[in-house]
């Protein structure tokens, strides 16, 4: 799992960074016009450091209670694919209600850092 966590998180950084480059860049038009700027930003911020969360989860397999550190990092993948996800849908396409799944990919990020500190108090 702690490879598993590795990979994904290197294959969604690489995906943070390009798409941040790509808002800041090839969209910014779009998303000053749309007012969507900022909301872009927080995608791109979330998604970045919850990489970085796990990451961390991966480095941790040793230290922590494996099973929740496995919860801790889907619950993390699963927050970024549905709350930066719906976040960049919703800028790209200005279709208001993808707004409404962005809070369910909130909850699986916060589920994420309960996780981690179950795996840490089980340990």
């Amino acid at each position: 799992m702690q490879k598993t966590f590795l990979i994904i998180a290197g294959i969604l950084g690489a995906l943070a960074v390009g798409l941040g480059a790509f808002g800041a860049h090839a969209l910014r038009n779009l998303l000053e016009n749309n007012n969507r700027l900022e909301t872009y930003e927080t995608a791109v911020k979330y998604h970045f450091w919850h990489v970085l969360a796990l990451i961390a989860i991966a480095l941790l397999f040793e230290k922590a209670n494996a099973t929740y550190l496995q919860y801790s990092g889907w619950a993390f993948i699963t927050g970024i694919v549905i709350f930066s996800g719906s976040l960049y849908a919703l800028c790209l396409t200005n279709i208001s209600k993808l707004g409404a799944i962005t809070p369910i990919g909130g909850l699986a990020l916060i589920l994420g850092w309960i996780f981690l500190v179950l795996a840490v108090v089980k340990n």
